[in-house]
């Protein structure tokens, strides 16, 4: 797909960043494991990873807003438009030396998320999309989410709450309720992963109930210029602004809600 020039500047920035990330994660495995050591480590690489982002698409576009994990809000001299960036989702894969997780970079304009890139560095996999213009894979590959129509037949993805997260119990109650009808449930770890995966036919959907607006932002858009329906986990929730997001095809969305909306 020819992108647009904002397309063109974030897959960029996705690649320089994930350069620097891709360097960090050669040396994580020797690290000693203590939360101290390693976990300064990642978040050195976190924070580098996101100056660099900043960099680029702040020196590209210097009037647009900016909201990412580390480096928190700033309001731009368009108020139209932000980036919202993850500079690095799936930071605890990242620690234990697991190749899943993303570079995730959306552009907003006037409330909607119409660019995003979810860079898969350690794979080498770009996901991108614009509104109204498909999602893609790398240079050529046009994403569309899978054609299952049974339940028995779908593997959907989730994120499981850890630490102190209250969704815990409610994602319980899901994944009993889901569990018997399908065929798997995956816990990867990095939610833009599960949303480009959606996309790219890889998983039939995917629901999560706590989780932030740069987790999803981009991963959101490609789903739903991939073919998925996206709604909240309940039917009155915006998942952008609740952080609770459902998504599936359209031949088994209806079923898939219906099961984790049944209390």
């Amino acid at each position: 797909m020819q992108g647009s020039a904002n397309l063109n500047i974030m897959m960029k920035a996705a690649r320089k960043a994930g350069r620097s990330l891709v360097k960090d994660f050669r040396e994580v495995e020797n690290l000693q494991v203590s939360m101290k050591g390693a976990g300064d480590f990642v978040s050195k690489a976190d924070i580098e990873a996101e100056r660099i982002l900043k960099e680029e698409l702040m020196g590209a576009r210097p009037t647009y807003g900016w909201l990412a994990e580390e480096g928190g809000e700033e309001p731009g001299q368009d108020p139209t438009r932000r980036w919202i960036v993850d500079p690095l989702d799936g930071t605890t894969n990242f620690l234990h030396g697991l190749p899943h997780w993303a570079i995730s970079i959306a552009l907003e304009h006037k409330g909607q998320i119409v660019s995003a890139v979810v860079f898969d560095a350690a794979k080498d996999e770009m996901f991108y999309a614009e509104r109204g213009a498909g999602a893609w894979l790398n240079d050529s590959k046009r994403l569309r989410v899978s054609g299952r129509r049974r339940m028995v037949e779908a593997l959907f993805a989730t994120g499981v709450p850890f630490g102190t997260k209250r969704t815990l119990p409610a994602t319980m109650k899901d994944l009993a309720r889901l569990m018997p009808e399908c065929a798997g449930v995956r816990r990867f770890g990095a939610a833009s992963l599960d949303l480009a995966y959606v996309a790219a036919g890889r998983y039939d959907g995917y629901w999560e109930r706590e989780v932030q607006i740069w987790d999803i932002a981009a991963g959101y858009l490609l789903a739903k210029e991939a073919g998925a329906l996206v709604e909240g986990v309940r039917a009155d929730q915006e998942p952008l602004e609740s952080g609770a997001i459902l998504c599936a095809n359209n031949e088994i969305f209806t079923t898939f809600a219906k099961i984790l909306r049944a209390d």
